[in-house]
C-alpha cells in the first residue's frame, strides 16, 4: 500500500520547505519531494547563498588589496581560487543540511527524487537510480521553483558559455567576461569576477540597467559600478554567441545598427529564469498556465483544480526566495483554515553587489503612470557620519510619500547595507506609517540607519545635515 499524507509538497526550496514545515506545525501530515539531492533549491545550492559567499569574499579580496590607502600595510595579497570556492562550498553544505535537519524536527517526510502527477491524488516519485514510488495526498502544493533561460540558439556549456550556476563555479579568473543581462544576477556575478581582476563588459538590450528598477536609483548605480571598472554597452542586440580558438566571440548589434563583436573568454547569459514546470505531468490533470507557462492561482493560491495549489516561482509575481517563503507560510495557514496573506506592496528587492542596492514598494515611475500625487525626500550618505567614517559614502536613500497623507508608497536605497536598511521601511509601510512616523523615531547614532530618518525629514523639507 501506498503512504496517504495530508499535504504533499513538490519541491523542496526557499518556497517548498518552509511551507512543509508550517503545514506540519498545524497538524498535518506533510512530505516534501526535492530532486536535487539537497534541499534548499536554486537558492541555497546555486543562487542566493553561493553568490553571496562569493560576493562577500571578493569584496574582502579587494578590500584588503586596497588597506594600504588607509594606512594599514599588507604583504602581497594573492587570491587562491579553489580555497574560495570550497569556503563557498562548506556555506551551502551547512546551509542544505540545516533545512534537512528542520524537516526531520518537524516530522515532514522527506522524499529524494523528481516527483510528478500520476493523478489527482497520487503522486509518482522516481529518484536517482530510477525506483519509484507512489504516495497518496488529500492536498497537493507546487513548488518546484524556476531554471535559468538562454537566447535564441545560444547553447550554455557552463564553460565557456554558463548560466549563474557555470558563473560560480568558474575554475579560473576569466581575463574578459562578457555578461548578457543587466538585471540583478548578472550584475552581481559581474561584480565578483571583476574585483577578482576580470575585465566585465556588461551588454544590456535597454537605455538602462536593472529593468523595473526606480530610474534615478539605476542611473546612479551604473555611474558607481562603470567607476569601480565594469564596463556598460546599452542598447545592444546579442546576435550571436559562438565559440573560438581562444574563447567565445558576441556579436551585436547597436542601436544604430552597427555590428559590434566581443571576443572574451567566458560569456555569463544573464537574461531572466522561466517556471520549472516540466515533467510534472500538469497536462494530464489539466492545470491551467497564463501565457509565460506560470500556474494560474487566486489569492488563496489555489489552481483551477481543488486541493492543488502553488507557490513562489512557478506563479506570478517576482522570483525572490523571500516572495516563495511568505507564499508558503500563507497557504499552509489557508489549508488549514487559517487567514494566510501577502502583501505584494511590501516585498523588498535587494541587489548585494557594494553598495548595495534595495528596493520597496512603488517607484516614482509606477507612481506617475497612476497619476499618484507624491513628495519625495532624498538623503545622500556622504552627509552621514557612519557612511564617512568608514569611507563608503556612496549612494543615497529615496523616500516616496503621499503628497496628501503622507503614507510611505516606496523607498529605494543605493548604499552602505542598504539590503539591512530596507527592512525598517518595510515594517513601516507594513503598519501604514507616514513619513512623518520614520521622522520622529529616534534612530542610533552614528548609524547608517540615520540615513532613513534623515531622508523621511527631506519629506517634509526638513532635513538637519543636508
Amino acid at each position: 500500500m501506498s503512504e496517504k499524507f495530508q499535504a504533499v509538497v513538490i519541491g523542496g526550496g526557499p518556497g517548498g520547505y518552509v511551507c512543509a514545515i508550517r503545514l506540519a506545525q498545524l497538524g498535518l501530515k506533510t512530505a516534501c519531494i526535492e530532486s536535487r539531492g539537497s534541499l534548499g533549491g536554486t537558492c541555497l545550492n546555486v543562487g542566493c547563498i553561493p553568490s553571496k559567499s562569493l560576493l562577500n569574499l571578493s569584496e574582502e579580496f579587494h578590500k584588503v588589496k586596497n588597506l594600504s590607502n588607509k594606512g594599514i600595510e599588507v604583504g602581497e595579497v594573492k587570491l587562491n581560487l579553489p580555497k574560495m570556492m570550497k569556503s563557498k562550498e562548506k556555506a551551502v553544505t551547512i546551509l542544505t543540511k540545516g533545512v534537512e535537519f528542520l524537516l526531520k524536527k518537524n516530522k515532514v517526510t522527506y522524499y529524494r527524487g523528481t516527483g510528478s502527477f500520476k493523478s489527482k491524488k497520487e503522486i509518482l516519485i522516481k529518484d536517482k537510480n530510477n525506483k519509484e514510488t507512489i504516495i497518496q495526498t488529500e492536498k497537493v502544493i507546487i513548488a518546484t521553483g524556476s531554471v535559468p533561460v538562454s537566447l535564441p540558439n545560444i547553447e550554455i556549456d557552463e564553460k565557456l558559455i554558463v548560466s549563474s550556476t557555470g558563473a560560480l563555479n568558474l575554475e579560473k579568473v576569466p581575463k574578459k567576461m562578457v555578461v548578457v543581462g543587466g538585471g540583478y544576477i548578472g550584475l552581481e556575478m559581474g561584480s565578483v569576477w571583476s574585483r577578482l581582476g576580470s575585465e566585465v563588459h556588461v551588454v544590456e538590450f535597454l537605455d538602462h540597467i536593472t529593468p523595473g528598477m526606480d530610474k534615478e536609483i539605476s542611473k546612479e548605480f551604473m555611474k558607481i559600478l562603470n567607476k569601480q571598472g565594469i564596463n556598460f554597452h546599452l542598447q545592444h542586440k546579442v546576435e550571436n554567441v559562438t565559440k573560438s580558438n581562444s574563447g567565445v566571440i558576441v556579436s551585436t548589434s547597436n542601436k544604430e545598427g552597427n555590428k559590434i563583436n566581443f571576443e572574451c573568454e567566458v560569456v555569463l547569459i544573464s537574461v531572466g529564469r522561466k517556471p520549472n514546470t516540466d515533467g510534472l505531468n500538469l497536462e494530464k490533470i489539466g492545470i491551467e498556465l497564463d501565457n509565460k507557462k506560470r500556474i494560474k492561482t487566486n489569492e488563496s493560491f489555489k489552481t483551477n483544480l481543488d486541493d492543488i495549489y502553488a507557490i513562489g516561482d512557478v506563479i506570478a509575481g517576482p522570483m525572490l526566495a523571500h516572495k516563495a517563503e511568505d507564499e508558503g507560510m500563507a497557504v499552509a495557514e489557508n489549508i488549514a483554515g487559517q487567514s494566510g496573506h501577502v502583501n505584494y506592496n511590501t516585498i523588498p528587492g535587494v541587489i548585494y553587489t557594494t553598495p548595495e542596492v534595495a528596493s520597496i514598494g512603488k517607484t516614482e515611475e509606477q507612481l506617475k503612470e497612476k497619476n499618484i500625487k507624491y513628495k519625495i525626500g532624498k538623503f545622500s550618505f556622504m552627509a552621514n557620519s557612519r557612511a564617512k567614517a568608514i569611507d563608503e559614502a556612496e549612494g543615497f536613500v529615496k523616500i516616496l510619500a503621499d503628497e496628501k497623507t503622507d503614507k510611505v508608497l516606496g523607498a529605494h536605497l543605493i548604499g552602505p547595507h542598504a539590503g539591512e536598511l530596507i527592512a525598517e521601511i518595510g515594517i513601516a509601510m507594513e503598519f501604514g506609517a507616514s513619513s512623518e512616523d520614520i521622522a520622529r523615531t529616534c534612530h542610533a547614532h552614528p548609524t547608517f540607519s540615520e540615513a532613513v530618518k534623515e531622508a523621511a525629514l527631506s519629506v517634509d523639507k526638513r532635513a538637519i545635515h543636508s
